[in-house]
């Protein structure tokens, strides 16, 4: 199949790419939307998980932990060892790895085949997302790369709005798997029309060998960056990834109350993506020297009030605003240091805020684990917010590095 000369869409303006660069960084987006549902599916069904295969909720952590483990590692690893692949090679064998691993998901008979699922998928989730994303010059022009990036990663984080709230109503109504079948379904129409209709080769199909992209990763702005998601996705995540029991067992909803709560902390946290957007277009890494110290005075908040409603339901969507704030600043800086000092590095650099955001999550859900197995769920918000003074820490470092 042939596709049309990805030069011609090289205009100086959004509004005259052609229908073909509109249709692809269409497609991309949903890349983007397919990708977040299959990471955060699990957080809306894990009491039905953890009652299939009868393991503790504790245990069903394990399927984010896991997951974004293997995400963090393989990320960068895949992005520094496939450079003198072919781009369009390593886009159909990732795209057919991820439609195998949610295949695998769906027909899960053990807690066991279920995190060997949740593996595949995250191993090559960060690497198809990295690869995508260089096809955005082709498609959509250098102009554009922020402006496509930033649908992309808005993408991801609606699918958090969306698929957290419908799985869990699925699920809580008739049956898991049918969430797990909707999101496989998913996947293969989107990769099937990625791997059809992207373009066959490009400007950016250059190689790049590891020694060219391996001085990026020696650089303190993207050291620091990294460590910012660190801490500042961990400490959200020691209480998000467990948000469902914790609606449902401690605060005694139900679970039609239960969607209704997470769908309201999607929309807080697509607020939450647009002040990150304005934050970073007019005070840069500052932004979070504010955001974090509002995130951990509502998780502080969010352990002092206890199971008390309304106020705990206050305290959780006020968190919601907070959550993707750091996204946008950290972002800007692992592509700008790229742009300007590491060009060949690119794909690793836009590897870096998937791979950083999962180590965070990783993180955080594994001290939630612990948290909920020892002193309880109570205390989720007090030990998340003792990882934001890190965070605050290491961003007003960050601040300083970045003035120099």
């Amino acid at each position: 199949m042939s596709t049309p000369n990805p030069e011609s869409t090289t205009s100086t303006e959004p509004e005259r790419m052609s229908g073909y660069a509109k249709f692809c960084v269409g497609l991309l987006t949903a890349l983007g939307f397919s990708l977040g549902c299959s990471e955060f599916i699990i957080i809306g069904i894990q009491p039905e998980i953890a009652e299939a295969f009868h393991v503790s909720l504790a245990q069903t952590g394990v399927l984010m932990s896991m997951f974004s483990i293997v995400y963090a590692v393989l990320t960068p690893l895949l992005a520094l060892t496939t450079g003198r692949f072919s781009r369009r090679t390593l886009l159909v064998t990732y795209c057919v790895l991820y439609c195998l691993g949610n295949g695998l998901s769906v027909l899960a008979v053990s807690f066991e085949m279920l995190l060997a699922a949740r593996l595949l998928i995250g191993g090559v989730s960060g690497a198809l997302l990295a690869v995508g994303t260089t096809f955005i010059p082709d498609v959509a022009g250098m102009n554009r790369i922020s402006w496509c990036v930033s649908l992309m990663y808005a993408a991801f984080s609606v699918a958090l709005v969306i698929c957290t709230p419908v799985c869990h109503y699925i699920a809580a109504m008739w049956d898991w798997h049918l969430a797990m079948i909707g999101t496989f379904a998913m996947t293969v129409i989107v990769c099937s029309a990625l791997v059809a209709l992207l373009p066959r080769t490009g400007a950016t199909d250059a190689p790049a060998t590891a020694r060219d992209q391996l001085p990026l990763l020696r650089d303190p702005r993207m050291l620091s960056g990294m460590a910012i998601f660190f801490f500042g996705v961990g400490s959200m995540y020691v209480f998000y990834g467990y948000i469902t029991p914790y609606l449902e067992d401690f605060l005694g909803m139900s679970a039609v109350e239960a969607s209704g709560t997470l769908m309201a902390y999607g929309a807080m946290c697509c607020i939450s993506n647009l002040i990150s957007g304005w934050g970073d277009t007019h005070f840069g890494l500052k932004t979070l020297l504010v955001s974090f110290s509002v995130q951990g005075l509502l998780l502080l908040a969010l352990w002092a009030v206890g199971p008390a409603m309304p106020w705990a339901l206050g305290v959780v969507l006020a968190l919601g605003i907070t959550m993707y704030v750091v996204s946008t600043p950290c972002v800007s800086m692992f592509m700008t240091t790229a742009a300007e000092k590491y060009p060949q590095a690119l794909t690793l650099a836009s590897s870096l805020e998937p791979t950083s955001f999962n180590i965070g999550i990783a993180f955080g859900t594994a001290v939630g684990g612990m948290v909920i197995s020892g002193p309880g769920m109570g205390y989720v918000g007090l030990v998340g917010a003792l990882f934001s003074i890190p965070a605050l820490i290491i961003t007003a470092l960050a601040v300083r590095i970045s003035q120099r």
